[in-house]
């Protein structure tokens, strides 16, 4: 898995039930460069004063059991038994990381993905909560900042990932970006200063 990574490569199921993973290497691809990031005003406002609580690698298992379950719109999924398994193992070597958000100590959203070096590979998020998988996003950027990180991957463009500023670039430009990150150290925190992680939430460009 981390190999593949290395290399732009990442897995995915046609299904829930699937029995047989696929290894993608799309062209043109997804990328969210962290300094061009757009934090709506009203949507900093959410971060920093809405009804919401924020961790990290607090439950792993219960994001990625969000991002596998059905929900409007999205009633397929890509993510199997396989894909869960090799993620946990990820996560419980420090590999993969999870955003939570929590509402009156409820899990409402979140999101999850691999690091390796100074890149960061979005896989997946989820929400039930108006905002809540946006408001997992900021916090990740944020951290991501404070970490040291040279790029965020979405793998994909969306139009919610557009919103914040994500585009689409030539797979020959994303692998030497890539190549240059996954040689440099991320120093993910868990749980950063709450006055460094505000700050850095401050500071994205609305």
């Amino acid at each position: 898995m981390l190999r593949a990574y290395r290399a732009g490569i990442f897995p995915m199921a046609e299904a829930r039930d699937a029995n047989r993973l696929h290894w993608l290497d799309p062209d043109p691809r997804g990328v969210l460069p962290l300094d061009a990031f757009h934090l709506p005003r009203r949507l900093k406002r959410t971060v920093l004063s809405g009804p919401f609580t924020v961790t990290a690698d607090a439950d792993f298992g219960g994001v990625i059991l969000g991002c596998a379950a059905p929900a409007p719109g999205r009633e397929g999924t890509w993510i199997n038994t396989e894909i869960e398994t090799l993620f946990r193992a990820l996560h419980g070597m420090g590999h993969a990381h999870s955003v939570e958000v929590w509402e009156a100590g409820d899990l409402v959203g979140g999101l999850y993905g691999v690091a390796v070096g100074a890149a960061f590979f979005g896989e997946s998020m989820f929400s039930r909560a108006r905002d809540a998988s946006k408001v997992a996003l900021v916090h990740l950027v944020a951290r991501l900042k404070l970490a040291g990180a040279r790029l965020l991957d979405t793998q994909f463009l969306t139009g919610h990932l557009a919103q914040f500023g994500a585009l689409e670039i030539p797979r020959d430009d994303y692998k030497a970006l890539l190549a240059a990150a996954v040689e440099q150290p991320l120093n993910w925190v868990a749980a950063p200063d709450p006055a460094m992680l505000e700050a850095a939430i401050r500071a994205l460009r609305d």
